[in-house]
């Protein structure tokens, strides 16, 4: 059973942004069965906003991190969190806020640890971050860090190859079936999303939960592979 078991929105919160996104406009009231949850939906239409408000009620540093990773950030996202309710089946102070968007100054941050105590590599492969590859350094992360907890991606598949993809997802796949971790996270990639099992919200009005091979991102990918000179014919005018 995963840790968090319910994210809603107070009634009394204001009518601006970002509580009149379509999603938001009815409320939110979401229940999760699952160890895995994936966010989805086009841009703009605010996952990272939701991802970003549950990491603060966690406490979780909100440009990435965990509650022990403490580096000054520029916060991002209207406070959606303050009109935020989680409910928990376990509560769980262990965790992880990966947003790929900041994770350079995560990463630098992570270095001027290292300085006074070069042990603190340890926990992401035993090197700098700044020192292996964008996908070197997420895997990393995922595969030293990650062990137990609540993990909050925001859009994870942003520097990975396929077969990097394919990684993360046996990472998730794991970590999960263990009882040992939940994940919660907003991606594009119908290769994460593909684990049996899991729970796929549409960020819709209102948001709904969608089954793997009704989301946009798995149609459309398929659709594309199979006969993408159809797509063609509409994207490129010379073809």
């Amino acid at each position: 059973m995963p840790y968090l078991s319910r994210i809603y929105l107070k009634d009394d919160h204001p009518k601006d942004y970002p509580f009149n996104l379509p999603f938001l406009r009815k409320g939110l009231d979401l229940k999760l069965k699952s160890n895995v949850s994936f966010l989805v939906g086009e841009n703009g239409i605010g996952k990272s906003t939701l991802l970003e408000a549950i990491a603060e009620k966690c406490d979780f540093n909100v440009s990435g991190g965990s509650r022990n990773h403490n580096y000054n950030f520029h916060k991002t996202e209207p406070e959606l969190s303050e009109y935020l309710t989680l409910s928990w089946k376990t509560k769980t102070g262990q965790g992880f806020f990966m947003r790929a968007e900041s994770f350079f100054n995560f990463a630098t941050y992570i270095d001027e640890v290292a300085k006074e105590d070069r042990r603190v590599l340890d926990a992401y492969g035993g090197k700098s971050l700044h020192q292996q590859s964008h996908g070197e350094a997420f895997l990393s992360l995922f595969h030293n860090h990650f062990q137990k907890g609540l993990y909050i991606l925001d859009e994870p598949e942003s520097a990975l190859s396929p077969q990097r993809l394919l990684s993360l997802l046996s990472v998730i796949h794991k970590l999960e079936k263990a009882g040992k971790a939940q994940f919660i996270i907003s991606s594009h990639s119908p290769i994460l999303m593909s684990d049996p099992g899991v729970e796929i919200y549409l960020l819709d009005d209102p948001i709904q939960r969608t089954h793997y091979k009704d989301t946009e991102h798995y149609q459309l990918t398929k659709n594309f592979l199979e006969s993408p000179e159809l797509y063609f014919r509409h994207l490129f005018e010379d073809y």
